[in-house]
């Protein structure tokens, strides 16, 4: 894994966007410790959509059911 001081790390960001995109992990360090690895976003876009497993999931029956005397129901 690749480790920059924040000085370089700020005077190289578009090479450490490069390197990220390419998967890999980038340590950023200050006065010799690390204090942030930066890793590729998990999201493929900016954005979320709800609703996404709508339909593909389906609760068992009961799931709702009040628990007693600290017990699942069965």
């Amino acid at each position: 894994m690749p480790e920059f001081d924040v000085h370089e790390a700020k005077s190289n960001l578009s090479r450490l966007l490069a390197l990220i995109e390419r998967g890999e992990e980038v340590t950023i360090m200050r006065n010799g410790k690390p204090v942030a690895d930066l890793v590729r976003s998990r999201r493929e876009s900016g954005r979320r959509t709800l609703g996404a497993l709508a339909g593909t999931i389906s609760p068992t029956e009961g799931w709702d059911a009040p628990m007693t005397d600290g017990k699942a129901p069965r």
